[in-house]
């Protein structure tokens, strides 16, 4: 019977409802599992306290074990969770819950959350046991009971009625329990079950009150404040930047600092730009981009029937020329390429990248900058490949792994390579590549019974490559720049020396960092702010206004351009036993311009001033929050324990070195230490201080009293017995004022 009376303590069971609170909020199915655990585990460890108010050493030395224990099993979860786990348990804890997949797959991590739950088990059975039970504070209990609210605020997830309403009653008649409603040597309660009737009604209807009650309007503007610390917006915000399906742009997703919530795992040889989103149409007006017929056109679907599968045609238009000029003569003639018969690009060897994605609303897939082909993922058949590049999923890829190869950007290092790409740098573009299609067209219908399989397919490639080439460059959509006078005038000056396309978008790209341009996110553009304003005017804004300036600049000298949206690889994956070397995080959300090099094909570039790129002027609240929820939660465990064990460690150092001193100066430090511990201030003689420790716990310390007079004043020499005398009265008198102190806040409940 006793047993289960333990078991029902009020105490420990609103510790079981705070827990099973906080552990819902990581998406764990075994919340009621968790709240089980913390019954059983509570009660031992409270078994534990207990003991330890009765035996101070033998009880803190058992905490002291709990703690090591606690911490042991922890660092073991994390380490059996980071098996074959592409992230760490800092980086996972720190990643709201918003934006990963938890429950599921990759994202729900057993032994991971096994370790949140035992930091705050161990945290949790200590402070709420320790401001109730040993010395009651209503303020400190009020700070536990919002902490599961402060967790799921922070990401402004809204914990489930049931949860809200046993926290509120629970905390309501603990309050009560323990101000008036209890039994003690200096209070009984007449009719306690009555009153307690009263009560439980009371609490269930102020809980119903205020979790179903209409929340008052606040009018005042929080969007900043609430921008700041609240998760929510930011995932939001990111799953703009993911949805693979939207029509418009206007780019107010990057001017403001997201976070650092985790979205991407990548591995490659260097930083690369990655793409999920691309518009084409510009709107003056709105200073807004949409989509149009070049970003919609669907190239092929099931792509993953045929692995690995080309996405990017880097330099095909080219090979597919120059392979016209040497199948027909006349061709060569007419374009005059006879010098470039036999000619090949040297092509450097493909790197690898590989991407994991982790947010939600993951449609598209990000494609990494000139890249070559798709060579790998789950369910491949799923995905569309998009004419401008992009891949599109039926379904949400989140927790996958995906493996592209690229074109590394030192091909256009290599002289050869820039030579071919010169000689395209022509007005009858068009017809050259539009005519270089049908020249392998027929040539692949006149010996297809003499090729293999491998050439027919490659030639093929080519074909399709120039095809488009000559669709792509004679896209108006993709020339307009609105005829704006002011934007041509100026891509004129910038590229008047250059010689072909690339060295005109290099040129572009240079003068957003030579020109006094700004990157500030901070900057609020006035109502009918566009283009100009920022090329002509302001020259400040975020990678949107890059974007798009480089955009219409390039179309304006005859280069077709379209803007694009995705992110940045910048940051150093600090898990140094992770696969992946790079983090893709919220703030590495970016806008850039893809432009059309003739000869070669679609290639991104970076007008954004790149020493702005990864390195925002602000620490990301929602991170700094996390980061020091870990700090606080270690260090009130640090100090909690410290307080516990504090006064007997410095007790029995105490009675340690007393051992060991001369007698004199053994009697002399414990009267001293005596009158520190009773605060005794106003007394003249070890007389007075006898009296004073006498009436204030009953402790008699006559002998250290005659002995301190005999040493002090009379001058003479202390023999060790007298010095055990004076010891073992200052550990009576030290137990003596423990006692009356505990009996002081016992009365005071």
């Amino acid at each position: 019977m006793r047993l289960v009376r333990s078991a029902a303590d009020p105490v420990l069971l609103y510790t079981v409802v705070v827990m099973m609170s906080i552990m819902y909020h990581y998406r764990s199915q075994l919340a009621v599992v968790y709240g089980i655990s913390t019954l059983i585990v509570g009660w031992a460890v409270f078994r534990l306290f207990d003991f330890t108010q009765k035996k101070k050493l033998l009880g803190s030395l058992g905490i002291g074990v709990l703690y090591l224990l606690c911490l042991m099993l922890t660092g073991s979860c994390i380490e059996k969770g980071s098996e074959k786990y592409p992230i760490s348990w800092s980086v996972w804890f720190l990643t709201p819950q918003e934006t990963i997949n938890f429950g599921v797959g990759l994202g729900y991590n057993k032994w991971y959350t096994l370790a949140i739950y035992l930091l705050f088990l161990v945290f949790m059975l200590s402070v709420i046991y320790y401001f109730t039970q040993v010395r009651y504070r209503i303020f400190m209990n009020f700070m536990i009971f919002i902490i599961p609210f402060a967790i799921y605020g922070k990401e402004y997830e809204k914990m489930p009625i049931g949860y809200i309403m046993l926290l509120a009653v629970g905390y309501i008649l603990l309050m009560i329990y323990f101000r008036k409603l209890h039994n003690n040597e200096n209070t009984v309660v007449v009719h306690q079950g009555e009153a307690w009737k009263s009560v439980a009604v009371y609490a269930v209807l102020f809980a119903v009150f205020s979790t179903l009650f209409p929340k008052p309007v606040v009018k005042e503007d929080r969007s900043y404040l609430e921008t700041l610390i609240n998760a929510q917006n930011i995932v939001k915000r990111l799953e703009n930047i993911m949805d693979a399906f939207r029509d418009t742009a206007d780019g107010s997703q990057f001017r403001e600092q997201t976070g650092n919530v985790l979205v991407y795992l990548a591995d490659a040889d260097e930083p690369l730009r990655l793409k999920l989103n691309t518009f084409s149409s510009y709107n003056f007006n709105e200073d807004s981009w949409s989509v149009a017929n070049p970003d919609k056109n669907v190239a092929a679907d099931n792509i993953g029937l045929d692995m690995p599968y080309r996405i990017g045609n880097n330099g095909q238009v080219a090979e597919a020329v120059l392979a016209a000029a040497e199948y027909d003569s006349s061709y060569a003639d007419k374009y005059s390429l006879q010098n470039f018969v036999g000619r090949k690009f040297n092509f450097p060897e493909l790197d690898v990248f590989s991407v994991h994605g982790f947010i939600r609303n993951g449609y598209g897939l990000p494609v990494p900058q000139l890249v070559d082909s798709f060579s790998e993922g789950t369910d491949l058949t799923a995905i569309s490949l998009y004419s401008s590049g992009l891949l599109r999923a039926q379904r949400q890829m989140v927790n996958e792994t995906f493996r592209f190869t690229y074109l590394p950007e030192r091909f256009f290092y290599d002289e050869n390579n820039m030579e071919i790409i010169n000689m395209f740098s022509r007005d009858d573009y068009a017809d050259l590549t539009r005519d270089a299609a049908q020249v392998i067209s027929d040539y692949l219908d006149a010996h297809k019974n003499q090729l293999d399989p491998g050439s027919a397919e490659y030639l093929g490639e080519l074909s399709v490559a120039a095809s488009s080439a000559a669709s792509d460059y004679n896209s108006a959509l993709l020339r307009n720049y609105g005829k704006d006078s002011e934007i041509a005038d100026l891509a004129k000056a910038i590229t008047a020396n250059c010689n072909n396309d690339f060295d005109k978008a290099k040129a572009i790209e240079m003068f957003f960092y030579n020109s006094g341009f700004i990157y500030d996110l901070n900057y609020k553009k006035q109502q009918g702010e566009n283009v100009d304003d920022f090329l002509f005017t302001t020259k400040t804004g975020v990678c949107v206004e890059y974007a798009t300036a480089m955009t219409l600049l390039a179309r304006s000298v005859g280069i077709p351009a379209r803007y694009c949206e995705g992110f940045n690889m910048s940051q150093q994956n600090s898990d140094r036993t992770s696969k992946f070397r790079y983090m893709v995080t919220s703030k590495d959300a970016h806008a850039f311009p893809e432009l059309y090099i003739r000869g070669f094909g679609w290639m991104s570039f970076e007008p954004t001033r790149s020493d702005q790129l990864g390195t925002p002027s602000k620490v990301s609240t929602t991170n700094m929050l996390s980061r020091l929820g870990v700090i606080l939660l270690i260090g009130a465990v640090l100090a909690l324990v410290f307080f516990f064990l504090s006064p007997s460690l410095i007790h029995m150092l105490f009675i340690r070195l007393a051992r060991r001193h001369a007698p004199d100066r053994a009697v002399r430090d414990i009267m001293n230490r005596i009158c520190k511990l009773y605060d005794i201030k106003n007394v003249n003689t070890s007389r007075q201080a006898e009296r004073f420790v006498k009436s204030a716990s009953g402790a008699d310390i006559s002998g250290i009293a005659e002995a301190f007079d005999k040493s002090v004043y009379g001058g003479s020499a202390l023999s060790d017995n007298e010095k055990m005398q004076a010891i073992n009265e200052y550990i009576a008198a030290y137990e003596a004022l423990r006692e009356t102190k505990k009996m002081s806040r016992k009365r005071a409940r």
